[in-house]
């Protein structure tokens, strides 16, 4: 897939565990994985402004294009 999720990259940068990001955001920590791991299929960008604001991040710091 051409869209590269690294979310997990900005977690390390920002030093915060899955379990404190997941309770930051209000939702599980098996859909926190599913979002790091790139397996989501669609994320809402209430999920993603939720996510940059937690980590201080834009939005291409979490989601890149390669093809």
């Amino acid at each position: 897939m051409p869209i590269i999720v690294n979310l997990d990259v900005m977690m390390a940068k920002r030093k915060i565990r899955s379990k404190e990001l997941a309770e930051q955001l209000g939702i599980t920590e098996a859909n926190l994985s599913i979002l790091k791991t790139g397996k989501a299929k669609a994320v809402r960008f209430s999920t993603l402004e939720a996510l940059c604001k937690a980590l201080d991040c834009q939005p291409g710091d979490l989601l890149e294009y390669q093809e």
